[in-house]
């Protein structure tokens, strides 16, 4: 499976490289995202519980970052397993680029495969749940980056809720790695 695409996010490269960049914000732009932790440099080991169609798992997988060129891009290598559902492998290839000085266009591009079960589901469910949790991902992501720079501005604003169903980019990663889809996504 491969899933494309670009999303303009409203703030600034630096802001966006370093949301991406913050294990905590990810997580917490990741519904069922369980656990997120820096095991080396630029690697990451995750658990994300989550459902795609018929199929409810528990996903533990291993990220690697290459070709960090910050705070331009990466490549993220993924793997993971979910027991008798079945397992996923792949990459993805993030890349940023300023538009202006208040928004990011960040463009991804994955590549994954997957087996077992979750092999069984059908593509066309696998492609609608991916691009609904890349898309569930961004909102939580900028609204994260919305509330994080009124707080720096001094302008009070509600942290943004967790989301409850699967979500993102990293969530897309995960889930390409664990059962397909995040987003992704993860950094540094």
């Amino acid at each position: 499976m491969e899933l494309h695409g670009e999303r303009l996010i409203p703030a600034s490269l630096e802001a966006t490289w370093a949301a991406l960049n913050d294990p905590e914000t990810l997580k917490a732009c990741i519904a069922g995202c369980e656990s997120l932790e820096r095991t080396g440099d630029d690697a990451y080991t995750a658990a994300v519980a989550m459902k795609i169609g018929p199929v409810s798992a528990r996903f533990k997988g291993n990220l690697k970052m290459t070709n960090v060129d910050a705070p331009n891009g990466y490549t993220i290598a993924f793997d993971g397993q979910g027991g008798v559902v079945g397992f996923g492998k792949g990459s993805a290839d993030v890349k940023l680029s300023a538009e202006g000085d208040a928004a990011t266009k960040l463009a991804y591009s994955a590549r994954a495969t997957v087996g077992g079960k979750m092999a069984q589901i059908g593509s066309r469910l696998i492609d609608a749940a991916a691009g609904k949790i890349t898309d569930d991902f961004f909102k939580a992501f900028e609204a994260s980056l919305q509330a994080r720079q009124a707080a720096i501005e001094g302008v009070p604003v509600a942290a943004p809720a967790r989301m409850r169903e699967p979500a993102g980019m990293l969530g897309w990663v995960l889930a390409a790695i664990v059962a397909l889809a995040a987003i992704y996504f993860i950094l540094r």
